[in-house]
Order: C-alpha cells, then structure tokens, then sequence
C-alpha cells in the first residue's frame, strides 16, 4: 500500500528469530501519548484528524482491506500528517465479510460482540471504530468506557453513552452517525468526510 495517510512499508528482513520492517520514520510519535498528555483536542484540531484517518481508511477498503484496530496507538504523527499504522489487526477481505472477533475492547462494534450468532461483520467496523476515536479525541476518553469488559461490553450493545455539555451539535451528529448498532445504518466514509462538523472545522485549521 502506499497512500499519505498510512505508514508506508519500504522493505523487511529477517533472521533465525525475527522479522524486521523497515517502515517509515514518524517523528512525533503516536496520537495516544500526545493526546494523553494533553487530556483532550480541540473540535477544530480533532477533526482535522480525523479527515486524515478516513482518507486512509476510503484507501484500504478501496482495496478490501478491514483494519480493525482504529485508535489513538495505531495513529502516527508525521510532522503534522496523521499515519494509520499498525496492521496487526488488519485483513485481506474481498468477501468483505468476517466473523473473528479481534481488536480493542472500548473500540469493539456491537457485531463483533454479540452473545449469538456467527459474528459477521464488514468494513463497517471501522467506521464505528471512526466514531469512537471521534469521541475520544474531543472528550478524552471512549464512551463507552467502564471498570470492567462485562459492564463496556453492555454498554456498547445497548448503545448506552452521553455527550458532555460542552460540545457541538455537529460533533455529536456525527459521532451518532459512526456508532450505529446496525451496521448497515452507518454512514459511508464518502458522506462522513463531507459532515459540517468536518467541513466547518477544516476551515478554521
């Protein structure tokens, strides 16, 4: 793959014990350190990055490519251009239809975890996976965030979570547009990319 928003693989070698990537150089590091020090990003700064992380995610499904793992951790800051790494996760799909259930437990769709059924589920786990990094950059912590996987796990089927006071309606519509129970109700990367509340933000950037 090769595309600005994603971390390109220049080679690899390998010895009795490991495999080594030779990938490109990301000086400032991941997003989740940054945003931890922070606490939180602004609206305006947000969605700046999160225009970048769907450029990136319209290239791999372009290719039948599924992340699964979007989050803070997996995102590279390169001098200001924001990087999806981190592939570990990700699958060749063109089916587009998977049932393992893998990836990070505050950022896990409804489908993955389901109590019955086969688990099915398309590229449209990123996209929840999208509204959740959304969320999180603006408010500091994912919404459906809890002490233990049992109790985050029923918050994400029931859809349980608020937004705080303090952000925009914009935010919050789009956020509501990405964390669909129904996979099939969630917006296509193609609409998101041109929501007001990126649209608006971009140009204060």
């Amino acid at each position: 793959m090769k595309h600005p928003h994603i971390v390109q693989l220049y080679g690899f070698f390998f010895d009795e014990d490991k495999i080594y990537l030779i990938l490109e150089y990301c000086p400032q590091g991941e997003l989740y350190k940054d945003l931890k020090a922070q606490g939180h990003y602004s609206e305006v700064i947000a969605a700046g990055y999160i225009f970048q992380v769907i450029q990136a995610l319209k290239y791999i499904h372009s290719k039948d490519i599924i992340h699964r793992d979007i989050k803070p951790e997996n995102l590279l800051n390169c001098l200001g251009v924001i990087k999806l790494a981190d592939f570990g996760w990700s699958v060749h799909a063109p089916s587009n239809r998977r049932n393992t259930m893998c990836g990070t437990l505050d950022y896990l769709p409804p489908e993955m975890i389901q109590r019955s059924g086969t688990r099915d589920y398309d590229k449209t786990v990123d996209i929840w996976s999208l509204g959740i990094l959304a969320f999180e950059f603006v408010t500091g912590k994912p919404p459906f965030e809890t002490g233990s996987s049992k109790e985050t796990h029923s918050k994400i089927r029931a859809l349980d979570f608020s937004f705080p006071e303090d952000v925009s309606l914009d935010f919050c519509d789009f956020v509501s547009k990405c964390l669909k129970s129904d996979a099939e109700n969630r917006a296509p990367l193609t609409v998101l990319e041109k929501h007001p509340w990126i649209t608006k933000n971009m140009t204060d950037l």
